[in-house]
């Protein structure tokens, strides 16, 4: 007699993924003569995450039929994710160009406007592959970029819903996308279908309209979701789940880069989930791959493998032997 079959994921999550390219000199971009080439992506970030945190993780997405599109699957593939990319021969891979006004001011452009990843539809997705895994994870992001990118995340929300799989949405705000009235629109329509929401501060405004970070969890949980997040930078972050409060101190880190440090803390936080951890520890566990994120280039590079947690206890001369 065989036992219960195991999900082939744990995590399933959709999106798009862009081609990075990072200047290395830094000032105005246009003085810029040497770029790194990589990738970027919410949501892939959070499938590596996962992925580096012992869990097995699926990314759905378009990419384009070009040489930017196999970089993103064979990358993702290296890093231990279940590759679901549709190459599209019609519309190329987006574009994201970062570079570093001043050694504290990032730029970050994006070139996505007609790409493989806006034409990401409902039919892209498998029902079944999301009905059997324990997590759905989305980002605002998705839905700015097209109607029918908005239709596959309430289908896909729709789909997980049904299947009792938990829903997790992380706000991340792009003014570029659309204006604070229409993400807050789709926002409010969408929140009460999900079960852990990540959002700063600002971005949990679009939502609820309330001064103090404890009164905005309170009023953001009334609206649905079982789990606030909310998170504060360099100030740390704070949870809201079953009427219980927890607050975590940031770790002591030199910051390099802070693009992605949301999407690691929601992979630290859903990582933990997924083991079974304690509320204390989950935050904490988000808290530490936040951190890791911001202490190098690229924005999913540093993301910890469980061994890594523990270096942010490092010793006193920053020497580990």
């Amino acid at each position: 007699m065989t036992g219960p079959s195991t999900p082939t994921t744990e995590l399933v999550t959709f999106g798009e993924t862009m081609a990075l390219f990072a200047a290395r000199r830094t000032g105005p971009m246009r003085f810029a003569r040497d770029f790194d080439l990589g990738l970027g992506g919410a949501e892939s970030n959070v499938a590596i995450g996962v992925a580096r945190l012992g869990h097995r993780a699926a990314w759905v997405g378009r990419v384009g039929a070009d040489e930017f599109g196999d970089l993103i699957r064979s990358t993702l593939r290296g890093e231990g994710v279940d590759v679901r990319a549709i190459a599209d021969p019609d519309a190329p891979t987006g574009l994201m160009i970062k570079g570093r006004r001043t050694a504290d001011l990032i730029d970050v452009r994006y070139y996505r406007r007609d790409s493989a990843g806006s034409r990401l539809c409902a039919a892209d997705l498998d029902p079944e592959l999301i009905r059997s895994a324990r997590v759905l994870h989305v980002s605002a992001i998705t839905p700015a970029l097209s109607g029918t990118a908005r239709d596959a995340v309430r289908h896909a929300i729709a789909e997980a819903r049904a299947a009792g799989v938990l829903v997790s949405l992380d706000v991340n705000y792009r003014k570029a996308l659309w204006t604070p009235d229409e993400a807050g629109a789709w926002l409010r329509e969408t929140v009460g279908d999900v079960d852990v929401l990540f959002a700063t501060e600002a971005e949990g405004r679009l939502i609820a309209d309330v001064e103090g970070p404890s009164e905005l969890a309170g009023a953001l949980a009334k609206l649905g979701p079982r789990h606030v997040l909310i998170k504060f930078g360099a100030e740390g972050a704070m949870e809201l789940s079953g009427g219980v409060e927890l607050r975590a101190d940031p770790y002591d880190v030199t910051e390099v880069d802070p693009v992605g440090a949301g999407d690691a803390f929601a992979a630290g936080w859903l990582a933990d989930w997924l083991a079974g951890a304690e509320p204390a520890q989950r935050l904490s566990t988000a808290c530490a791959a936040g951190a890791f994120a911001v202490t190098s280039q690229g924005d999913w590079e540093s993301l910890p493998r469980r061994a890594d947690l523990s270096l942010l206890r490092r010793p006193a001369d920053g020497v580990s032997r």
